[in-house]
């Protein structure tokens, strides 16, 4: 009895739990997860017509990537990241001891060229007496010719040693000179009043020579901020030079500020996909165009993604005024049939076509005579009409210059 009870009420009940247990955690995991509400809304256009670009922020002055002129090993780095450098203000110096040992060397080359200079002065001057004592001689018979004219050569020599001793003097201090200037080149300077962006080295670095992908030190004057923005090519010419714009953080619509006009960039190029990886290009081009803001006005910093909103509300009032006659397809017509007729082109109007014909059997239309449009009647344009001639009077002169009006 006890087991016909389990078997009729207990295990379809346990039965028709589970099902039911199924049923309610399939709907649970088969239905769609409530939608997570962004962190930020996005950027709104402020105008009521816009054209948009992305953009990035950078440095009135670009960013400056600094290298070194000549390779070597980094010794010193007095800069960090952050600091306010002035033109001139030292970025980093390589191990310069090679070439202080050889100006060392030059120098004390330099000491033994000028003494060889004073040696070969006394020397001429002491050619320069003999050579005189013998010319004062008033009987020539107390010195022969020969050592009469060799007291003049050692004369004529030391002279001549005299200057090249000079010239070694001379060349010595230029290398000095040039010595001066690689030790002036291993000190690597600021170009400009700037701040330090980036610092890529280290003390004990191995810096090459020539422009890198990194940088060794990059520099910027942050002072004053630019927003260069990627005007998609489709939409280029809707852009007029000096349009008002906006510029919204990325992330946050509230962080904005009003942009004033630089410049626009004249030359179209491939876009750089925003990616930090300059290589890397998509086949889209675009305008650039350069706008700047007052930093205290929003708050970011070199090299962010920024949105930019351009006003073109004003777009069709200015088309308008540069061409009325486009507007209204029956405004101009007057003067666009007058111009017609004084080509002697036909206005709308009907006419025989059954004219005289031309030899070769081509019907001549006369053209009927323009007058301008009177008051109540409707400013229509011309219809244009064009007959069609053979081959033989498309090509006969005679026949276009007797026929009237347009022959097509």
């Amino acid at each position: 009895m006890r087991r016909n009870i389990i078997l009729t009420y207990v295990l379809p009940a346990l039965a028709l739990a589970g099902l039911v247990a199924g049923i309610v955690y399939a709907s649970r995991t088969s239905a769609s997860p409530a939608p997570v509400p962004p962190v930020a809304d996005p950027a709104a256009p402020p105008y009521e017509k816009y054209i948009s670009g992305s953009g990035i922020v950078e440095a009135a002055s670009r960013d400056v990537g600094v290298a070194t002129p000549t390779s070597g090993v980094i010794v010193e780095i007095p800069v960090t990241v952050g600091d306010a450098v002035r033109k001139g203000d030292l970025l980093f110096r390589l191990d310069d001891r090679e070439r202080k040992a050889a100006l060392a060397e030059q120098k004390a080359a330099l000491v033994v060229a000028r003494a060889k200079v004073v040696e070969a002065r006394v020397a001429l001057e002491k050619a320069r007496a003999d050579a005189a004592r013998v010319r004062s001689l008033r009987d020539g018979r107390a010195v022969s010719a020969e050592e009469a004219a060799q007291r003049g050569y050692a004369e004529e020599t030391a002279r001549a040693e005299l200057a090249s001793a000079t010239a070694d003097v001379t060349q010595a201090e230029a290398k000095i000179r040039s010595i001066e200037v690689d030790l002036d080149r291993l000190c690597v300077r600021a170009p400009m009043d700037a701040t330090v962006l980036q610092v890529n080295v280290s003390e004990g670095e191995y810096a090459t020579a020539g422009a890198l992908s990194t940088p060794l030190v990059m520099l910027g004057d942050v002072t004053r901020l630019h927003v260069r923005v990627d005007i998609d090519e489709n939409i280029a010419w809707r852009y007029r030079a000096g349009m008002p714009a906006t510029v919204f953080l990325r992330g946050n619509r509230d962080f904005s500020a009003p942009l004033r006009f630089v410049r626009v960039e004249p030359y179209v190029l491939p876009k750089t996909s925003l990616t930090g990886d300059t290589t890397e290009r998509v086949d889209i081009r675009v305008l650039q165009v350069l706008y700047a803001f007052d930093a205290r006005d929003m708050a970011a910093y070199v090299g962010q993604q920024v949105d930019v909103y351009f006003d073109d509300t004003g777009r069709d009032a200015a088309d308008g005024a540069k061409q009325p006659g486009r507007k209204d397809g029956n405004k101009g017509g007057s003067a666009t049939a007058a111009r017609s007729g004084a080509a002697g082109v036909a206005p709308s109007a009907p006419f025989d076509r059954s004219g005289p014909s031309t030899p070769s059997g081509q019907s001549v239309w006369p053209v009927q005579s323009v007058r301008p449009a009177q008051a109540g009647e409707p400013d229509t344009l011309p219809e244009v009409v064009v007959p069609v001639r053979d081959a033989k009077a498309r090509t006969s002169g005679k026949d276009a210059a007797r026929g009237a009006g347009v022959r097509g």
